[in-house]
């Protein structure tokens, strides 16, 4: 009985003197490029995602959560905690590292006893090696983003792989998976005492649209019925889950592409349109070729959550599903970007094969953002807007409720920080480290329904000359016309001319400009997004 008992004692002295030791939970990051708000089920699409969708029943949904409106500045973010500005990853300055304070997530998690994993997209300008510079175990790298069949750019450990054959089955949502398994598979037999960190970041649905045939077929005639009529459908069942309270956007119908390529629409036939027209509007060649665009959109997203579904199982299968936190998001808004790029586009390929080439485009962008306006580049609620889902067994009491906080991605370090133990750096190789601009949202994840929700001071968000700041309710935004610019600050530095603002409380559709109505109030954003600007730009020199 004594020896037990000295036992025990030597055991628990040493659990608090061990410096390798984590107390904290698994955590997976599950992100998914281009798509738009209202995509999954359980945010008021179409697509069928049972995984997420489960997620979300026994975890809880955001409702105000923000990306970068872009994929590198999100990612930059989303590992350092903070906005892409302070680390010179938007604009990108191809020539410099990202700051010596900045330390990335397995860098802050690795002492705290936490084996750290990647798969997939990496896109972090700063540190282009995920495993020398962003301090992960083990890494694989999709670089190549034109090719979903037969990548020719894909790394494992920072070191080149041969390119995929074509006709080899090779799909990248599944080799995404399959990596990701591995990398669980290794930590069950090798590190089962360890936590973990995994970051399962998935290329899709971002151009090319290209699907597994027998994805696309469930979907084949879903969309012949039009962009307008699935833009209602969703805003009713959205509305019926408490997502949203404002009305439907309107289409843009000037509002096309951000970027203009001389071989579109040409090269893509007669069924591409450059702009959101009314879908009665348009011809019979023209509905058919978008359907099947939307139809090659929804299947790549309910491929991802397949997937999920592989990795839920393979969590289960190791009895870490209990108490793994699951954040799952998208790095922007749905893309309204039409290009061609890769081995080009073969009309005569079926559609959504290796050999085609092809873009959601504006029309299709506008309804995977319901009701939002505008798309990934732009700073409007549909280019910045992110459906979050966290799920956590072992510490998510009231499953199954919104969130209406408004929450950043830069709130995702110092979320994991709190739930792990950790925190952030004072001084980090040599240089004094910056506040979080972002914060834990802990008390979020874990508060009953009931309890009041996070204060912030603050959203930034600013990108290719665009730019914006939500305060409270408030939102200010400036929208560069023409082409887009890799210095943003430009067009934005005089005044208040050319911003409106908008109150998101009643107006997250933002339809009623407020600018001459509340003058002062907007003078006040507009001077803050400035005094913001000019900090992050110090920040990062």
């Amino acid at each position: 009985m004594k020896h037990t008992f000295l036992i025990a004692i030597l055991f628990f002295i040493g659990l608090i003197c061990c410096p390798g030791q984590a107390a904290g939970p698994n955590v997976l990051f599950v992100v998914v490029d281009d798509m738009g708000y209202s995509d999954l089920g359980c945010y008021g699409g179409e697509i069928e995602t049972p995984n997420l969708d489960s997620l979300a029943q026994n975890g809880i949904r955001f409702t105000q959560f923000y990306n970068t409106a872009r994929c590198w500045s999100t990612r930059s973010s989303l590992m350092s905690g903070y906005y892409a500005q302070q680390i010179r990853s938007d604009p990108v300055e191809h020539e410099k590292k990202l700051p010596d304070w900045t330390a990335l997530l397995p860098h802050y998690l690795k002492p705290l006893g936490y084996r750290c994993y990647h798969s997939g997209k990496w896109h972090v300008p700063g540190a282009p090696r995920p495993v020398a510079d962003g301090g992960f175990d083990h890494s694989y790298v999709l670089h190549d983003h034109d090719h979903n069949f037969n990548p020719s750019n894909h790394w494992f450990d920072d070191e080149p792989l041969p390119a995929v054959a074509p006709n080899s089955g090779y799909y990248t949502t599944v080799a995404i998976t399959d990596r990701t398994l591995e990398q669980l598979d290794e930590h069950a037999r090798e590190f089962d005492e360890k936590p973990f960190f995994a970051y399962t970041a998935y290329t899709v649905p971002h151009f090319p649209l290209q699907a597994l045939p027998e994805d696309i077929e469930k979907y084949k005639d879903v969309y012949l019925k039009g962009w307008d009529a699935i833009r209602e459908e969703r805003l009713g069942r959205m509305r019926a889950m408490g997502l949203v309270n404002c009305a439907l956007s309107a289409r843009e119908e000037q509002c096309g592409p951000p970027y203009r390529f001389a071989n579109v629409p040409g090269n893509l036939g007669p069924g591409e349109v450059l702009f959101p027209y009314a879908w009665d509007s348009l011809n019979e060649e023209q509905q058919r070729f978008q359907a099947t665009k939307a139809a090659i959109h929804a299947a790549m997203v309910d491929r991802v959550d397949q997937e999920v579904g592989r990795i839920l199982k393979k969590l289960k299968a190791m009895n870490a599903f209990e108490n793994t936190v699951i954040f799952f998001l998208s790095d922007n808004g749905a893309s309204a970007e039409i290009m061609i790029r890769g081995d080009g586009h073969d009309p005569n390929a079926p559609l959504g094969s290796a050999g085609s080439y092809l873009c959601l485009g504006p029309g299709w962008s506008t309804s995977s953002n319901t009701p939002f306006r505008r798309h990934k580049v732009w700073n409007q609620e549909g280019g910045i807007s992110t459906p979050l889902i966290v799920h956590w067994p072992q510490g998510i009491s009231d499953s199954g409720r919104l969130r209406n906080d408004v929450g950043h991605v830069v709130d995702l370090v110092p979320t994991v920080l709190d739930l792990c133990g950790g925190k952030k750096n004072d001084v980090y190789h040599g240089a004094k480290v910056p506040e979080f601009p972002g914060l834990s949202l802990r008390a979020a994840i874990e508060r009953p329904e009931s309890a009041a929700e996070l204060s912030r001071e603050y959203a930034y968000f600013q990108h290719e000359g665009n730019g914006a700041l939500r305060v409270g309710n408030w939102k200010c935004l400036y929208t560069k016309t023409g082409a887009p610019t890799e210095h943003p600050r430009a067009d934005a530095s005089h005044g208040t001319e050319g911003w409106s603002l908008y109150d998101l409380g009643t107006d997250r559709c933002e339809e009623v400009d407020l600018a001459e109505r509340y003058p002062e109030k907007l003078a006040e954003l507009v001077g803050k997004w400035r005094e913001l600007t000019e900090w992050f730009r110090k920040d990062r020199e």
